[in-house]
């Protein structure tokens, strides 16, 4: 198999808010959201989405993008687990290596929608993570957000990567990866070939404050990795493979974003998916944010997802400022 990816899913509960009150600070940064306490909330509407989570979606992502993908995650043995599984097989992302559990729920998150930005309220159950005794390796493993009790499946998957090195390792640190810190997880870095994060995110594994892209770029890299890649937002995505240090900016919104969940798992599994076809690193630069902008057109992080003839369809139709720049 080309891409198999590791993490956790869930079922997303979108709740789209009619009245609540945006604070930023003068950066238009930082922003909180709030709403009366102790008083009853109208809301519009809400929609259930099923099998999404960052390596959820980057399964989907790859899927749709002409490799052939599977996923090793949890369900529970319940309505929301089998809704899961439906929606992995109508996609076309092999299911043989999920593990439906008794007696532990599916992971259901609640996400507060308002604008076009949104606040996710998050549980992650406690799933037993293994590799699977059957596991044929793939050319490229995709690892993501798990729960916090997975500690040590990720010492024995950087002790299967170092048994396996005909796979490749794209890991896109998720919250609890983060917080066990880059010393638990060094065996992993090292044995990475593509980390991925946004800048806030790179200053965090990176346990640092307020520090410029040039600068975490190379100390991701030092990690172990061989190539990092680093999103910003408005400001753009870049990468650093040791040799090239680059830059590609956002492509630009058809219409203003609907919804923006999943932008950021779009831009990472497409530049991923973009390598497992053999594309250069200015190549899979330059696919990752076309995936990202069509994403946020639509519900949830799945919806909007590009096949590979239409991300090179936009690609020769795109406006002559988006271009891959040596940072």
């Amino acid at each position: 198999m080309d891409f198999i990816t590791i993490g956790d899913t869930t079922v997303d509960e979108f709740i789209r808010l009619k009245d609540a009150h945006i604070s930023c600070d003068i950066n238009n940064q930082d922003c909180t959201i709030s709403m009366k306490w102790g008083d009853k909330i109208p809301y519009d509407f809400s929609v259930l989405v099923p099998g999404v989570g960052n390596a959820a979606n980057a399964a989907v992502a790859a899927a749709r993008l002409g490799l052939s993908s599977g996923f090793i995650s949890n369900v529970g043995r319940d309505r929301y687990g089998e809704d899961i599984l439906a929606m992995f097989n109508t996609e076309g992302v092999d299911t043989r290596y999920v593990a439906v559990n008794d007696g532990i729920p599916t992971n259901h998150h609640y996400v507060l929608w308002y604008g076009a930005e949104r606040t996710i309220l998050i549980r992650h159950e406690n799933f037993p993570y293994r590799i699977p005794d059957e596991f044929v390796p793939p050319k490229w493993i995709y690892l993501s957000s798990t729960g916090e009790d997975a500690e040590a499946f990720h010492t024995g998957l950087a002790l299967w990567l170092a048994e396996h090195p005909e796979t490749k390792l794209a890991f896109q640190p998720g919250t609890f990866q983060m917080k066990m810190g880059k010393a638990k997880l060094a065996a992993l870095y090292a044995a990475t070939e593509v980390v991925a994060c946004n800048k806030e995110e790179a200053e965090r594994i990176l346990e640092v404050g307020e520090t410029d892209i040039k600068t975490l770029l190379e100390q991701m890299r030092a990690l172990g990795p061989k190539t990092a890649l680093i999103t910003d937002g408005p400001n753009g995505a870049y990468a650093y493979d040791g040799a090239h240090m680059l830059k590609v900016p956002m492509y630009p919104d058809l219409k203003p974003a609907y919804d923006r969940t999943g932008a950021g798992d779009a831009m990472t599994s497409t530049f991923v998916a973009a390598l497992a076809l053999g594309k250069s690193l200015s190549e899979a630069l330059l696919w990752g944010p076309i995936n990202a902008m069509a994403v946020v057109q639509e519900i949830g992080a799945q919806k909007g997802l590009l096949t590979r003839e239409k991300i090179e369809e936009y690609l020769a139709n795109a406006p002559s400022e988006y271009r891959v720049e040596s940072l």
